[in-house]
């Protein structure tokens, strides 16, 4: 059965999400960017007719307006904008209040989700290790907003809790097209071990997005994509 699905942000990433819905089972219903929603006003009742879920890729400023609106209606929210999670408990609260469902990640990539499995071994396993020292880089296009990207920021999280106690050092660039990059390094006198994702485009990123969006349908709570990536379909 094909599910009606909202876009609010039609930027790049939009628009390969509205390429890709089919394959997922999703047809467009309503596809919005800054100019249709500004101050949240394109996501009302009457718009909204006919969605199951909405997949929100705008803006830092603009995605918890956009989640307390889609909350109160009771669609279920796919959350891939950055650089606003500092906000995540007035989103939470707004989703179990109104009984609704959201998913949230800095990374839809099923590959970067493996690629901070692996790190947090590594972590654990350098903890002990004190004459290494270890940092963490990363490069997205010169569009992105926020740096370090919310992806290399949780990585670092999930390293410290895996043990690593040690400063972490963090850098970012900001240039061109590029999709997106993260390594992160562990350095000593004696050698040096990288460990790096690097996406080819940002199809994985969507792919992902469509897939916890069809998971989504008939939840209720607010999920981060590394919770469920194991039940994906």
């Amino acid at each position: 059965m094909t599910r009606g699905l909202a876009i609010v942000g039609h930027g790049k990433m939009g628009r390969l999400i509205e390429q890709l819905a089919p394959e997922y089972g999703f047809d467009i219903r309503l596809m919005l960017n800054s100019s249709t929603n500004a101050h949240g006003a394109g996501l009302s009742g009457e718009n909204l007719r006919g969605v199951d879920a909405a997949v929100e890729f705008s803006t830092p400023s603009a995605v918890l307006q956009n989640i307390r609106r889609l909350a109160a209606l009771g669609i279920p929210v796919v959350a891939g904008t950055t650089g606003w999670f500092q906000q995540l408990p007035c989103a939470r609260a707004a989703v179990q209040s109104g009984g609704g469902a959201l998913v949230w990640s800095p990374n839809f990539s099923v590959g970067v989700y493996r690629f901070r499995q692996i790190i947090a071994q590594a972590a654990s396993a350098f903890a002990a290790e004190h004459e290494y020292e270890a940092w963490g880089w990363e490069i997205h296009h010169a569009a992105k907003r926020d740096a370090p990207s919310g992806t290399l920021l949780a990585v670092a999280q999930e390293m410290k809790q895996a043990g690593f106690e040690r400063a972490i050092n963090l850098s970012a660039n900001r240039a061109g097209a590029h999709p997106g990059t993260h390594e992160i390094g562990f350095d000593s006198s004696a050698d040096t071990i990288t460990i790096r994702h690097t996406a080819r485009s940002r199809e994985g990123f969507a792919r992902g997005a469509l897939r916890a969006a069809r998971w989504i349908l008939g939840k209720s709570g607010v999920f981060e994509f590394r919770e469920i990536v194991n039940e994906l379909g």
